[in-house]
């Protein structure tokens, strides 16, 4: 069995998840995991599907050919897993928005050997005042060299400098 990883993007509108999903399944592949979403009218997705051998030239073809659907897909072949050698931390992000929030928070994360695992972030108003606050949420996977003590001390100094407020749980 092979696998691909597969990046779509289209209009946003219905059947496109049904139109994939049977791209997918009259090729012989299996859809094995997936994380999806509607932002600005679009669709995106990205997608992990399983296939034979013996269909995975014809499974490409017909996913490359969804393009005459408006759908448009990037193909990469799946990497082998590495071995475990991180530990998963979840962070939580919320202060007024601004820009450069996520470039200074990923660029620590990135300076300590860090992986973001999943993201997901957003802007909404404010319950009192409706200015704009940014929120983050990201699944992190931290080096087992690394302490969570460090961690947090690097990132409540950059918190401060920010005005955000960021907390770690290990509960991931």
């Amino acid at each position: 069995m092979n696998h691909l990883v597969l990046t779509v993007i289209a209009q946003d509108q219905p059947g496109q998840v049904e139109r994939i999903a049977r791209c997918i399944a009259e090729h012989g592949g299996n859809w094995l995991e997936s994380r999806m979403s509607r932002m600005a009218g679009q669709f995106a997705g990205i997608l992990r599907v399983g296939v034979p051998a013996e269909a995975y030239d014809e499974l490409i073809d017909a996913l490359q050919g969804l393009s005459a659907h408006g759908i448009r897909v990037l193909l990469a072949e799946s990497g082998i897993e590495p071995a475990c050698t991180w530990k998963p931390i979840l962070l939580d992000l919320l202060g007024n928005d601004r820009p450069g929030i996520m470039r200074d928070i990923s660029r620590l994360l990135t300076e300590h050997g860090i992986n973001v695992e999943s993201l997901s972030t957003g802007v909404r108003p404010a319950p009192m005042s409706s200015e704009p606050l940014f929120h983050a949420e990201a699944l992190l996977a931290v080096p087992l060299s690394l302490s969570l003590e460090q961690l947090q001390s690097h990132l409540e100094a950059l918190a401060d400098e920010l005005m955000v407020e960021l907390t770690l749980r290990t509960d991931a």
